[in-house]
């Protein structure tokens, strides 16, 4: 059983590292803020995008929303129930309501909020989600992704 919790651990880093890597796409591009995301269905990546806010001067275009619309349209579904999402940083209320409404199954985050707050951009998680009544999600936070490296200041 442990081999199997390594293994999970590891496939969990695995794609968290990918979210992480769009995430400074995004930056050096000039697309957009520090946020990446991937959508995986079957241990395989469906899409893996970054924030195209500055790109697209579009305030929801965060890369949880631009991962869940292009893999809704690659697999043809409105719902994506047998995929799991990676984000480089925990979701603000939006993206979490999109993560809902898509049905993701899991999701998978490396930096807080709060360490994205410390360089000025928003903290606000929206823990009322907490209480909504959404039905169970498994949400899991990986503390030594390196995930957090991307707000630190240079």
């Amino acid at each position: 059983m442990e081999h199997d919790a390594s293994a999970a651990e590891d496939r969990d880093h695995k794609f968290l590292a990918i979210a992480i890597e769009e995430s400074y796409k995004g930056v050096e591009s000039g697309d957009g803020y520090p946020y990446g995301a991937v959508i995986v269905r079957n241990d395989e990546v469906v899409v893996s995008s970054h924030n195209i806010v500055l790109r697209n001067t579009d305030s929801t275009a965060h890369a949880e929303m631009i991962a869940i619309r292009e893999a809704s349209q690659k697999l043809d579904q409105v719902e994506l129930p047998d995929c799991e999402i990676y984000a480089s940083c925990e979701p603000c209320p939006m993206c979490f309501g999109a993560i809902h409404f898509s049905k993701i199954k899991r999701l998978v985050y490396g930096a807080t909020a709060e360490a994205a707050g410390s360089i000025g951009f928003s903290s606000y998680t929206g823990d009322a989600w907490k209480d909504a009544g959404f039905p169970p999600l498994e949400i899991k936070k990986i503390d030594d992704s390196g995930a957090e490296e991307v707000f630190e200041k240079p």
